[in-house]
């Protein structure tokens, strides 16, 4: 399969308005997801890219059509297929006697693979599975990551970063409380990584803060690490670069403190101390001084003059 044409120009309204949204930006667009099936998936693996997509919604894209992929052999099909549809993250299921319900994740730079880790789901509950109210679609989930893999393990490192990318949602400026409905849990250990998903419940209570309480809505995915295609130290660099135009500026003469406290330098002139404006006091005035000390100097003189006589 040949990569579609690149098109630099367009002559319609409609026609440019998508050549923008596909165009480099400093602020690059929600990284969109695609999931493809491969020869064979068993129910379990077509529920699990269901759920993905419904969690990813509506930044994904799901191909239902079966595609004889191999990654980790070719991952040519795939980087056109993600260059046509402009997404940066992919999903694909394939079920095999060698590798059963296996799950493909991975993330693309500049329309060439950058990360791909190969993962078994040995266990999975889809959404359908738990009967009780859902979050609201395109909800940005709070992503909590547990166990000590994922800071001391550099694979589990990375997988971390992926799941970050894929499940992030929009960038936020601020965060409202009452807006936190949905959490995305892993949990690694030496055996599995565990997925689950909770929708946040806020009840009253005695003090100010409310009463937090998560309940399970699906799905829940247990799955283990098989192989793995990671970017090289430079190439990963390369990805994490921020363009100079989005790095705060330094600000000259003002620097944090330990507390987090803003400190600011002030640059001053010499002064002359002579001329500096001080409080007046009336004992200190110029004039009562130079008529004490003359009236002491008189009385002087007339005790001089009385001894001489």
């Amino acid at each position: 399969m040949g990569v579609a044409p690149r098109i630099d120009k367009s002559k319609t309204r409609k026609g440019k308005k998508h050549l923008e949204s596909r165009a480099p930006k400093l602020i690059e667009n929600e990284k969109k997801l695609m999931i493809l099936k491969g020869h064979k998936t068993n129910n379990v693996l077509q529920e699990c890219l269901k759920d993905l997509t419904s969690l990813k919604r509506p930044h994904a894209v799901f191909l239902n059509r079966k595609r004889h992929l191999l990654p980790f052999e070719n991952i040519t099909p795939v980087e056109q297929l993600a260059a046509k549809l402009d997404a940066s993250l992919f999903a694909i299921g394939s079920h095999s006697k060698k590798r059963p319900q296996n799950l493909v994740l991975g993330r693309m730079f500049d329309h060439h693979l950058l990360d791909m880790m190969e993962l078994g789901v040995t266990n999975a509950k889809s959404l359908h599975d738990f009967k009780n109210a859902k979050v609201a679609a395109s909800s940005k989930p709070c992503l909590l990551f547990t166990g000590e893999l994922f800071a001391s393990d550099s694979t589990y490192t990375r997988l971390k970063s992926l799941l970050i990318d894929l499940f992030q949602g929009e960038h936020a400026t601020a965060v409202r409380r009452s807006g936190l409905e949905h959490a995305l849990a892993f949990t690694a250990t030496k055996e599995s990584v565990h997925m689950r998903s909770y929708r946040i419940v806020t009840q009253k209570s005695a003090g100010s803060a409310p009463r937090v309480e998560l309940e399970e809505i699906g799905p829940a995915i247990d799955f283990t690490v098989r192989r793995t295609h990671l970017a090289s130290d430079d190439l990963f660099r390369r990805a994490l670069k921020r363009p100079k135009q989005l790095k705060a500026k330094k600000v000259k003469n003002v620097s944090a403190g330990k507390l987090g406290d803003q400190l600011g330098r002030i640059h001053m002139e010499k002064q002359d101390l002579k001329k500096v404006n001080t409080r007046k006091v009336k004992g200190l005035k110029k004039g009562k001084d130079v008529a004490l000390n003359a009236a002491k100097k008189k009385a002087a003189q007339s005790m001089e003059v009385d001894a001489s006589s």
